[in-house]
C-alpha cells in the first residue's frame, strides 16, 4: 500500500492539542490560586475569567488531541489497519476534501474515523453511545454525533472535487465509518453504508469485487495536482 500524508498539518495540529492542554492546566491553577493570594472581592471577576478561559482551552486541547494526537491517531490507526495491502492501494490522509481516502481496485472510499470507546449501536437510523455523559462534553469529549451523516458529507465533497479536477476519471465515491479504539464494540443493524471496527477494515476491502476506481493514470494526475509523492507503508514502518 502507498501512503500520502499531510505531515505538516498533523504536526501543527498536534502541537495545538498538546500545548492548549498545558495552557488550560496553567490557567485553571491560576483561577484556583487567586483566593489564596488575595481576598479582594474585585479579584473574583478575574478568577471567573480565568476559570472560563481554562475550560475553553481545555475543550480546544481535548478536541485537537482526539483528532491529531491520540492514541490512536486516526491516520496511524488506518495505516496499521490496512497495512499489507498491495501497491494498487493508495491511502490519502488530510490531502483531499475527505480527511482519509482509500483508492483501491474495488473503488474509492471516504473513511470516516471515530475514536470513541464502549458499546456503540446503530439501529433504525439512530446511534446510541451510553458511555458518553454531559460531564465528558463539558471537558471537551465530543459526543459521537452522526457518523453516517458525516460520511455522506465527505462523499459529496470528494465527489465534487474529483468531478471538477479529474472530470475524465471521476468515479463514484463510497463511504465507510471506522471505529479505531480497541475498547470499542460496534453493532450496526442495516446501515446505509459499512460501519466497521478498524480490525475488520482490511478484510472488508479485500473481499470487495473489482469496481470503478481511479486508474494509475488518474492517481498520477491527482498526485501531480496535489504536488505530493506516495510512499510505501513498508518504507514508513522501516523508518519509524
Amino acid at each position: 500500500m502507498r501512503l500520502v500524508t499531510n505531515a505538516k498539518l498533523i504536526k501543527r495540529n498536534s502541537y495545538i492539542g498538546n500545548y492548549a492542554g498545558l495552557a488550560a492546566l496553567g490557567v485553571l491553577l491560576l483561577s484556583l490560586a487567586i483566593p489564596f493570594v488575595t481576598r479582594d472581592p474585585s479579584f473574583q471577576f478575574l478568577q471567573l475569567i480565568a476559570l472560563l478561559g481554562g475550560i475553553m482551552l481545555l475543550n480546544v486541547g481535548t478536541y485537537f488531541r482526539n483528532r491529531w494526537v491520540g492514541p490512536p491517531r486516526p491516520d496511524e490507526a488506518l495505516d496499521a489497519a490496512l497495512k499489507g495491502l498491495d501497491e494498487r492501494h493508495v491511502l490519502y490522509h488530510y490531502r483531499l476534501p475527505a480527511s482519509h481516502v482509500l483508492a483501491a481496485p474495488s473503488g474509492v472510499y471516504a473513511l470516516v474515523t471515530k475514536w470513541h470507546s464502549g458499546a456503540i449501536t446503530y439501529k433504525d437510523g439512530k446511534w446510541k453511545h451510553p458511555g458518553h455523559t454531559w460531564l465528558m462534553s463539558l471537558v471537551g469529549q465530543e459526543p459521537l454525533g452522526n457518523p453516517v451523516a458525516e460520511a455522506g458529507a465527505e462523499i459529496d465533497a470528494l465527489s465534487k472535487f474529483l468531478e471538477k479536477r479529474l472530470a475524465e476519471f471521476a468515479v463514484p465515491v463510497q463511504g465507510i465509518v471506522v471505529f479505531t479504539n480497541n475498547r470499542a464494540t460496534v453493532a450496526a443493524d442495516s446501515p446505509p453504508l459499512p460501519i466497521l471496527h478498524a480490525k475488520q477494515l482490511k478484510e472488508y476491502i479485500r473481499r470487495q469485487p473489482k469496481g470503478p476506481s481511479l486508474s494509475r493514470e488518474a492517481l498520477a494526475q491527482l498526485n501531480a495536482l496535489l504536488k505530493v509523492e506516495t510512499r510505501s507503508d513498508a518504507a514508513s514502518a522501516n523508518s519509524s
